[in-house]
């Protein structure tokens, strides 16, 4: 009974999101699907969707939309994913241009199918974003490329302004909920990143079984990594087939992180229930 319980636990009111609307919110929509481009934000329930898509920013998904790897958290598809769309970059790169935007967030599932993990068509990715939007700047949301630094190297080398790979949940968990990710692993690719002189971020969900303690331990992880941005926000249970909420943590505790956070020497670190990813992203670049 008590397991059920669990299961079901009731969301509080600071959770309370609006549903999306607005005009620039169908423009940005129209431009997304014109392009048959995917984004995390659809694919992966974020919260926040409304707030970003209504001020004109998207976070792209490239690699196409099904995954390759089946995380307990994650409401991405899984399953045997379609060719890498050669044409797919410059689609990308044109609705960055349209939208007009001056920072963008590209993110892609894991691709543990192709030899080099996607990384080709990632740096593929960033070049003709640069090429057709001069001056924007631009953050990738990497996955690990299976810990092949070599791979990390080739989006490395076309020097997006902030790199991320998320550790997604404290070490102890980790077993739990990724499906291939490891946790040192995950720390190994964020070291190499930051000591390529490259701004490093990562980032984790609350509320699935970590202690306080774990939390300020993984923000130790990460600033030995090198890492100098992190988000922390609440995991939601995208289906009942996905892993069960724990616990919804209080905005107060998130406040409380984001402070020992900075205190710890974090450069910027974003923390409060709804925070994912790429949230205010652009406020993360030096």
């Amino acid at each position: 009974m008590a397991e059920e319980r669990k299961k079901h636990l009731k969301k509080p009111d600071w959770l309370k999101i609006r549903l999306p609307g607005g005009k620039n919110y169908t423009r940005v929509k129209e431009i997304v699907e014109g392009n048959h481009l995917h984004t995390i934000c659809s694919s992966g329930n974020c919260p926040n969707m409304g707030e970003c898509w209504n001020a004109g920013t998207a976070t792209f998904m490239i690699l196409g939309d099904i995954c390759t790897r089946s995380c307990r958290f994650c409401a991405t598809k899984t399953g045997r994913p379609y060719f890498a769309d050669p044409l797919e970059p410059r689609r990308v790169a044109e609705s960055i241009r349209l939208m007009k935007l001056k920072h963008c967030v590209i993110t892609s599932v894991d691709r543990d199918d192709l030899p080099d993990g996607g990384a080709a068509h990632w740096a593929e990715t960033i070049r003709q974003v640069r090429t057709i939007n001069p001056g924007v700047t631009i953050e990738v949301l990497i996955p690990d490329f299976s810990g092949n630094l070599k791979d990390v190297d080739k989006v490395i080398a076309e020097k997006p302004d902030i790199i991320s790979h998320n550790l997604e949940t404290v070490r102890r968990l980790t077993p739990l909920i990724r499906s291939a990710a490891l946790y040192d692993r995950s720390l190994e690719v964020l070291k190499h990143i930051a000591d390529s002189k490259t701004a490093a971020k990562s980032g984790i969900m609350a509320g699935i079984g970590e202690t306080g303690a774990e939390v300020l331990e993984t923000m130790d992880d990460l600033l030995s990594a090198g890492v100098s941005i992190m988000t922390i926000g609440q995991y939601l249970q995208p289906t009942r087939a996905h892993l069960p909420v724990e616990e919804y943590i209080t905005p107060e505790i998130f406040e409380k992180y984001r402070i020992a956070g900075i205190e710890k020497g974090f450069r910027h670190i974003e923390s409060r229930p709804l925070v994912r990813s790429s949230y205010h992203a652009e406020k993360h670049v030096l």
